[in-house]
């Protein structure tokens, strides 16, 4: 199965999701559009895009003119790949105070980022983007943005800037892509603890790994071998090292995916990881294999 690849990825993020954000856009110059009743929301933790920011609590609606969560969530994952990139400290800052800004509650007007911030990223990022063939898109044009002050959110101070590596990412070992004959699926199996169908709940990172929380009641156990119920009951998976390498094929957080892995010190370790597509033939050939497997 072919996974997505940072050409496709910045190709759906430009021609869709920025398209449908433009559409929305608030002119940041007419404040009438801010008089309908801005609402307080809990951050989920569903938005990757802003795990761990220094808030809790977003507006709705947004910078972005975003006026559902689903609407924000939808959009927000196409954003994910720029941020794996690492061309800015502040990409992540920049991105979020757009689609999940602070909510304050004696604070009416939303609190933008300054423009500073917004040149600031673009100079690390827009080359990036550039080097796959696609443009600086319009709904982040830095002249939106107002000029700095005590309302808007600035750069990170230069002692406060963590130096961003110009190196790519590896892609993590479990999300590298693979042809296998029905020989070698089998094989990969018999050498696994687990074989799961999942849909992701939950995304976060500790001490470098990725932790991932499926939603139990989209879970279906394909195969088990040294894993016992209890093991189960509450799933979490890990992907070691997850925070210093890539995976782009989780970055759809509504997608369902197929998950192999071993137990290890206790925990269950993502081997492998595929974007479960209904009717492919590869699947096809992996449920096949499953169901008939004598290891």
């Amino acid at each position: 199965m072919r996974g997505f690849i940072f050409t496709v990825t910045v190709l759906w993020m430009i021609s869709a999701s920025c398209a449908e954000a433009i559409h929305g856009l608030y002119n940041f110059g007419q404040h009438d559009l801010f008089h309908k009743k801005n609402n307080c929301k809990q951050i989920p933790s569903s938005l990757l895009l802003c795990h761990d920011i220094e808030y809790t609590e977003m507006r709705l609606p947004n910078l972005l003119g975003h006026e559902s969560m689903n609407e924000v969530l939808q959009q927000a994952s196409s954003w994910i790949p720029l941020i794996q990139k690492q061309c800015h400290p502040d990409t992540r800052k920049f991105l979020c105070s757009l689609f999940a800004p602070v909510c304050l509650d004696d604070l009416d007007e939303p609190i933008q980022p300054c423009r500073s911030l917004c040149e600031s990223v673009k100079r690390g990022c827009a080359p990036v983007m550039y080097a796959f063939g696609y443009p600086w898109p319009d709904m982040l044009n830095c002249d939106r943005f107002p000029l700095d002050n005590d309302l808007c959110i600035p750069p990170a101070s230069v002692e406060n800037v963590v130096p961003v590596t110009k190196e790519v990412p590896r892609v993590c070992d479990a999300c590298k892509e693979t042809e296998e004959n029905d020989n070698e699926i089998v094989d990969n199996l018999c050498k696994n603890d687990f074989a799961l169908k999942i849909k992701v709940k939950e995304i976060s990172y500790i001490n470098g790994d990725t932790k991932v929380v499926p939603e139990t009641k989209s879970k279906t156990i394909y195969m088990m071998n040294g894993v016992s119920e209890r093991d189960l009951r509450k799933t979490v998976l890990w992907l070691r090292d997850g925070q210093k390498c890539i995976c782009e094929e989780m970055n759809d957080i509504n997608a369902a995916y197929l998950v192999v892995g071993q137990k290890v010190d206790g925990r269950l370790v993502i081997t492998s990881l595929k974007r479960w597509q209904k009717g492919q033939r590869e699947f096809k050939r992996i449920t096949r294999s499953i169901r008939k497997i004598q290891c």
